[in-house]
Parts: structure tokens; sequence; C-alpha cells
């Protein structure tokens, strides 16, 4: 069973909003067992969007079009979908009262002929009330498809999908399932993984596939697999995920279904009893933010502090300025002495410091952009490694971000 998704509107073309709405269908169609075939954003264009419906029309079984239902002149997705269906717009009564109601309950402005023009609906359509809103959504079917139209705000169109067509869905149609579990690898390229578990790759049963998604010094690796029989499916990937496994322990630190990272090192540092503070300079405050996205996280996160100023280092973390003028602020030294003194500063187990040129231009020190120095100190020592992360700044932030939990893990599963 496939699925097309088409969001229209402008906004999107330009880049003023970001298609959320597409990323979040396919997540809730991945998890009933429909997969997307494809993914369209069109233009308000009454040609453009007959183009895209009829293409649909011909990739998939199940169609949802998202956006340009609003009440103003530039949205014409039911008009155009009356050309599509041969139809015209009537009045839905239902919808209508909605309407007004919602005008005279929550909206202080008064209702207009505009408004209550969204009570007009192709004839042939089922409504699909939108308790959060004034544009309904409607289903059409078409030569054996279905076509379900659907407001372009996130959450009226949420709320759709999980109250009306998801199980007006599930009633028409028997899906297969589908299950994916995500590994996660930390340390080792994606072309090197590949080479190492290649025999097991292509060993695998034709309904189970593997996707390898790299991201700046980390590579998860997907398996998906589709059938109808549910318990053949969830018990050939466990045991495929037993034979891998063994082939990438050194690399291995969960699953991503599970947690993140650093999320995980969270649970291990809770059970620890442990705690850990951060110093950063070049990464500029996003191990911290890593770290905070996780909820629970003031169990075992003291605090931060961003030092990245050479002054800084000096005179808010205590970093020698000897030291400094010796060794250069991007070495061994400097981290080494932010990691500690961190630790001490927040009374932590740990203490991660990072220290670098992420570019343009080389700042305070002479060494090359994208050399990272990354700390990390514990009650008894410290311990440092330099990279090197290339000469895009993003990319140099982000991966050394990620080195930094990477070598907490290790120095954390080391007791």
């Amino acid at each position: 069973m496939q699925a097309e998704i088409i969001t229209i509107g402008d906004e999107i073309l330009i880049g003023q909003i970001v298609d959320t709405n597409s990323a979040f269908l396919a997540r809730e169609f991945n998890k009933v067992g429909i997969s997307v075939y494809q993914i369209t954003s069109v233009q308000d264009d009454k040609e453009h969007i007959l183009k895209a419906l009829e293409e649909a029309e011909g990739n998939a079984d199940i169609i949802i079009i998202t956006g340009g239902l609003g009440p103003t002149k530039d949205d014409i997705t039911k008009i155009t979908l009356c050309d599509y269906f041969d139809d015209i717009l009537v009045e839905n009564k239902d919808v209508l009262a909605h309407v007004e109601y919602l005008f005279s309950t929550y909206i202080s402005t008064p209702i207009s002929d505009l408004n209550r023009r969204q009570a007009l609906v192709p004839s042939k359509s089922k409504v699909l009330m939108n308790q959060f809103g004034t544009a309904p959504g409607m289903w059409l079917e078409k030569n054996g498809k279905v076509f379900v139209s659907l407001p372009g705000v996130p959450y009226e169109m949420k709320a759709l999908i999980t109250n009306e067509v998801l199980p007006e869905l599930r009633k028409k149609y028997h899906f297969p399932y589908i299950k994916h579990k995500t590994l996660l690898t930390y340390g080792l390229g994606e072309s090197a993984i590949a080479n190492r578990i290649e025999a097991w790759e292509d060993a695998l049963p034709s309904f189970i596939k593997l996707a390898y998604l790299p991201n700046l010094g980390k590579v998860r690796l997907r398996l998906s697999g589709k059938s109808m029989d549910k318990n053949l499916l969830e018990t050939e990937l466990k045991k495929q995920i037993q034979l891998v496994l063994p082939q990438i322990e050194d690399i291995f630190v969960g699953f991503e279904e599970d947690a993140s990272l650093e999320a995980i090192i969270g649970k291990q540092l809770i059970a620890l009893g442990k705690t850990v503070a951060v110093a950063e300079s070049c990464t500029g405050g996003q191990i911290a933010k890593a770290i905070t996205t996780n909820a629970g996280a003031s169990k075992y996160f003291n605090g931060s502090i961003v030092t990245y100023a050479t002054a800084s280092k000096v005179n808010t973390l205590g970093v020698s300025k000897k030291d400094i003028e010796a060794h250069s602020v991007v070495s061994k030294e400097v981290a080494e002495a932010m990691a500690s003194k961190v630790r001490v500063l927040f009374n932590t187990d740990y203490g991660i410091s990072t220290t670098g040129n992420a570019g343009p231009s080389k700042g305070d020190s002479d060494a090359e952009v994208g050399t990272v120095w990354i700390a990390i100190a514990n009650e008894h020592n410290v311990y440092s490694e330099v990279f090197n992360f290339g000469n895009h700044r993003d990319k140099v932030i982000m991966k050394a971000t990620n080195k930094a939990f990477e070598m907490l893990q290790k120095e954390i599963l080391k007791k």
C-alpha cells in the first residue's frame, strides 16, 4: 500500500516555512504499514495542482493533500478538486454551524461571508470535521484511489490524521507491518562499516533492508522490515541484530528508537550516581544544549560555561595565562586545564572541554582551521585527543560535539 503526499503553498517553495507536515505524515503512515512513494510540493496554481494530482493517482493508492484551504482568493485547493473530480461546491450545514460557533466563542472579530465560505465543500466529498479550525478535511475517491485534502495548519492537520483519516484507512485497507530498528554507531565511517559487515548485509532476507545514515562523526544503521506476518518480522529483526552486533560492538552505543547518545549517557550517569559539567569554546554551548534537550538532565548535569574568548578562559575559568602563551589557546594543555577546572567549579565527577578553530579564520591560535582539542577529566586524571574536522564551520562544531559525547561514554564505560 503506497501513499503520496502533496503540499500546496508558495510559502514552502520560497523557503518561508519548513514543511513539517510531510515529515509527520510519513512517520504516522509508516507506523501503520503505509509506504510513502513520493512527497511533492506545488505552487498555489491550478494547473500545477492538477498535474500533481494526476501523477499521484498513477503512483499511489492514497493521496494526502495539505494546504490551500483558507478563505482567501489565493487558496484554490477546493476549486481545483472540483475540476479534478468533475464536481461543484456545496454548503455543508454542519461545517457552517461549526465555523459560526468558533467565531462566536473564540474569535473577537465578527464573522464575514468570506469566513462562511469555509463551509463550501465538493459535493462528492465526505467531510472530516476540523475541531480546531474552520477548514474541514475532505475525503474523495476516484478510480479506486483515496484522496484526502487537509488544512495546512500543523496542529489541525495532525488532529484530523489521528482522529479521522487513519481510523478510516484502517477500516478500508489491511496494511502490512513495517518495523524499523536503528543502531547508533560512533567513531567509524560509513564505508569502513560497510566493509566490516558486508557478508551479513548480503545475507539479509529480502523483506529486510539496510540503510546507512551518516552524520558528522556518527553513522546510523537502519534496518527496515515489511511483512504481513508480524511475528515473522519481529523475530527476524531480532535475529539479524544479534548477528550484526558482535561485528560492531566497539562502535555500537545503542538503539535510536530507545534514545539518543546524549540520553543514553544520561541514563548511565544516573545509574552510576555520577555528574558532569562542560567547558566549551569552539562548540559554543552545543554540548550543553544537547544534554539539556533531555528531560531530567538536572539529575546528572550540574552546569556549563562557554569561555569563547581567550580572556574568559583565564579570568572566568582560571586557565593559566602562561600555558596559553606557551602552548596556544588551541592545545592539549589548555583543553585539559579547561576540563579539570570546570569539573572542580561545578563539583562533578566528569568534566568535558572543547577548544579549537572552527573557522573561517584562525582567531587567537595558529592551529589550522578545523583543529579541535577535546578533553575529559575525572577525579583522578585527565586526557585529551586532537582532531581535524575539516574547513566548514558548522561541520566542525557538530563533529566536535558528537566526538565529545563519544569520548565521554567511553570514559563512563571504563568504570
